[in-house]
């Protein structure tokens, strides 16, 4: 049985059609407000994910220590380099 992308007129109204139809025309507003719509959702996933990974991050390292010395500038000698 084929994979279809769509609806079914046996499991749909009018009305559902009708949107679905808008929603996947490139000429109609309810396409335009979709896609603008994705893209949206998209930067602010984004961002989520990013805080996410730094609270991860900073859990990580309360619970096991930090890996390295955060201000290496002040325990070191300036001419080593």
């Amino acid at each position: 049985m084929a994979n279809k992308k769509g609806v079914s007129s046996k499991t749909h109204t009018k009305k559902q059609l009708d949107d679905y139809a808008n929603q996947h025309n490139p000429n109609n507003k309810a396409y335009k407000a979709r896609v603008e719509n994705d893209r949206n959702t998209k930067k602010v996933s984004s961002k989520h994910e990013a805080k996410r990974q730094a609270k991860k991050w900073a859990k990580f390292e309360e619970e096991n220590g930090v890996m390295y010395p955060l201000d290496w500038m002040c325990y070191s000698d300036p001419y080593d380099f």
